[in-house]
């Protein structure tokens, strides 16, 4: 039986380039693609991938928060996390939220498909260029950085609001009321230490949230 594999990555051509890798892998089939993360959850539960490919940086709904509804959802998935990111923040972020393994861009050409097959066989994979940082599959929860004291909700406001959504839209999409969305915005603001929309910005550019420009 090969390894189904959905791809979401918000680059078109980085996941025609990562298929086209996996393409000559014979034990390794491409089942789908998204662009999102609302579209990596949908393509999930129509598709049953083995293996779920997420890039941690994309529009509408990031990969960490993505990666959390997938494994709630649907545990028996493996997520292997695909990031720009090396620093150890993102990784234990990745990894506390249920990350498989965790795979840099600069790396998918040589490390992808051995990636696949050690997160497929139950085994969690980190790429050779982190070596040098601490190797824990299941880092403690303490360790998730600022983004840590915000709960699921705030983190999904958080990722709409500095993507541009007024609160009405931000409502429509979470099915809460824009009062709701405002209180949101609010508590994570304060949270966080951050008194305007600019500086949330910065910081979820700082944190991965979303990508700068």
């Amino acid at each position: 039986m090969n390894i189904r594999v959905l791809l979401a990555d918000d680059h078109a051509m980085m996941r025609d380039g990562l298929q086209a890798l996996l393409q000559a892998a014979p034990d390794i089939e491409v089942a789908g693609s998204a662009g999102n993360g609302r579209e990596a959850l949908r393509l999930a539960a129509e598709l049953h991938p083995d293996v779920v490919v997420m890039d941690i940086t994309m529009p509408d709904m990031n990969g960490i928060e993505a990666l959390g509804l997938l494994r709630e959802k649907h545990p028996q998935i493996r997520v292997l996390m695909l990031s720009m990111h090396s620093s150890s923040e993102h990784v234990h972020r990745a990894f506390n939220a249920g990350a498989a393994g965790y795979l840099l861009k600069e790396s998918a050409g040589e490390e992808i498909v051995s990636a696949i097959r050690a997160v497929h066989a139950g085994r969690p994979y980190m790429s050779r260029a982190l070596a040098t940082l601490e190797r824990r599959a299941a880092p403690r929860s303490d360790d998730g950085g600022p983004l840590a004291s915000l709960s699921s909700r705030e983190r999904q406001v958080l990722q709409l609001v500095v993507e541009g959504h007024s609160s009405s839209e931000i409502a429509a999409l979470l099915h809460l009321s824009p009062k709701s969305v405002d209180t949101y915005r609010s508590r994570l603001m304060k949270k966080l230490g951050i008194d305007d929309i600019t500086g949330l910005v910065k910081f979820a550019i700082q944190h991965g949230l979303t990508p700068p420009g």
